[in-house]
């Protein structure tokens, strides 16, 4: 997500109101107005472009559009989990439909049937994420042009096609696009500059959009098969743990935590990109030469863990797209329906930071187009699909230093951030659900009593749902309908 997101940019295209009729605070151009224990964002998927990157040399990258089309898309290709500090992870656990999951097993099996050079050369991973989650770059304003859309996944029965090495998509010709050009910080931030004509609160959806310049004409669009009716929720067949971390035990299973140290045991860093991914050392703080689960410890203020799935990208797989030479690249989490649960604590270090862009004593959770860590997640744009929406949202963040609320934020194509905020857990532990599914996103705080199980029924799930659906004061709940949504 860009840093410089102002409130009169969000305001592009409007969403219906969250709960700020009910009051709100401006603080430093950021609007916070109910406190809720549960947040919903309808009509988040749609139809649209983004500029997959497709090589990096000699300091610049090139790339080419991609299309997609999904209720979900593009938030239903790979994904990649970022956990900013001060934070404790205590528990982190990854669900997908019992039918997803069979699909998604078979496919690790089956992946790396192409060539080395048709994996290079393949639709990358890029991202030029302007947030304060990483506040490491230059802080330019982003200038997003107008558009809709951005999917580049097709997902059969909660399969996606990228996944399956089948990308569908027929090739045409690709509308001369703006040229993009923004800083790239962390993981997502909706940061106010406090501009002049800052707006009201209230809902912030927007369906605006960026489409780099690429060298090439031909646009490849890919089709998500997702109809709301056909998935494993319907038949009753449940969802089934694929990722999970335990600190107090020290275990962890399908997953692997990686960080921006390359260079440093794994991974590589060089004058023109900086560091890659590499694996995370026990503490989150340095890099390490293998895999290694993080102990029970917590994350410093500023430091930032990524959590992939433990399926590496291949020497001929096709499925991972480009990415950075030398970097550690695994497969994101992926499909048209999916869910994260999260035990954690966000404690206020009492830091203050040197200026705005220094994300000091402000902890995050989001998630990315798992494309973006795997090429730039913070330098050059044009290295990152991020500028053209390929998609960020942030699930939990704090906006301010030693702040006690977190807000959420969708960014991409279609994008918007609901006003109304999270309690920040400085002290005891919460347990939290992420579920995507449909064509909407929801956050839930969970009773501390919650287990975490190799299993979900179909009506743990539906409860989500129906409880996230409606806005009420009364309820804790806020519904934040996007644009985009019908």
């Amino acid at each position: 997500m860009k840093y410089l997101y102002t409130a009169a940019a969000l305001l592009a295209a409007t969403a219906s109101a969250d709960l700020c009729t009910h009051g709100s605070t401006d603080d430093d151009g950021n609007y916070y107005c109910q406190k809720v224990e549960a947040i919903t964002y309808a009509g988040v998927g749609g139809e649209g472009t983004y500029n997959k990157v497709t090589s990096m040399a000699d300091g610049a990258c090139t790339s080419s559009p991609f299309g997609y089309n999904g209720s979900l898309s593009p938030l239903d290709e790979e994904l990649s989990l970022h956990f900013r500090g001060p934070l404790q992870l205590k528990q982190f656990a990854f669900y997908a439909p019992c039918t997803a999951a069979s699909s998604y097993s078979k496919e690790k099996r089956n992946v790396g049937r192409r060539s080395a050079m048709e994996r290079r050369h393949a639709h990358g991973h890029g991202h030029a994420h302007a947030h304060l989650h990483h506040a490491r770059e230059a802080h330019a304003e982003e200038k997003r042009a107008p558009a809709l859309g951005d999917m580049v996944t097709a997902v059969i029965n909660g399969v996606s096609e990228t996944w399956k090495n089948t990308y569908g998509g027929n090739a045409g010709a690709a509308d001369d696009a703006e040229s993009s050009s923004a800083p790239s910080y962390g993981a997502g931030t909706t940061a106010s500059t406090g501009s002049s004509g800052a707006a009201a609160p209230a809902s912030y959806g927007g369906s605006s959009s960026s489409t780099t310049s690429s060298t090439t004409s031909e646009s490849t669009t890919s089709s998500s098969s997702n109809d709301d009716g056909d998935d494993s929720s319907s038949s009753g067949t449940g969802w089934t743990r694929q990722g999970y971390y335990n600190a107090e035990s020290g275990t962890s299973s399908g997953i692997v935590f990686l960080n921006h140290e390359g260079g440093s045991g794994s991974g590589v860093f060089d004058y023109s990109f900086g560091n890659s991914l590499s694996y995370a050392s026990a503490n989150g703080q340095s890099g390490a030469s293998a895999p290694t689960t993080l102990e029970n410890c917590e994350i410093p203020s500023g430091t930032e863990v990524v959590i992939m799935t433990d399926d590496k990208c291949g020497t001929d797989d096709s499925s991972c797209g480009y990415y950075r030479d030398g970097t550690v690249a695994y497969h994101g989490f992926d499909g048209a329906s999916k869910a994260f649960f999260f035990e954690f604590s966000m404690p206020d270090d009492g830091t203050t930071a040197a200026s705005k862009y220094d994300p000091t004593n402000m902890p995050a959770i989001w998630l990315l187009n798992a494309q973006i860590p795997r090429t730039l997640q913070y330098g050059n744009a044009e290295c990152s699909c991020w500028t053209t929406g390929c998609g960020e949202f942030d699930i939990f963040e704090v906006l301010a230093p030693g702040d006690a609320r977190c807000k959420s934020t969708l960014h991409g194509n279609i994008a918007g951030g609901d006003s109304d905020y999270f309690a920040r857990p400085t002290s005891d532990t919460i347990k939290a659900a992420l579920l995507l599914y449909k064509d909407n996103i929801h956050i839930k705080i969970l009773p501390d009593s919650t287990d975490f199980g190799t299993t979900m029924g179909d009506s743990f799930f539906s409860e989500i749902v129906a409880d996230t659906m409606e806005d009420s004061v009364e309820k804790l709940v806020s519904l934040f309908t996007l644009s985009g949504s019908s």
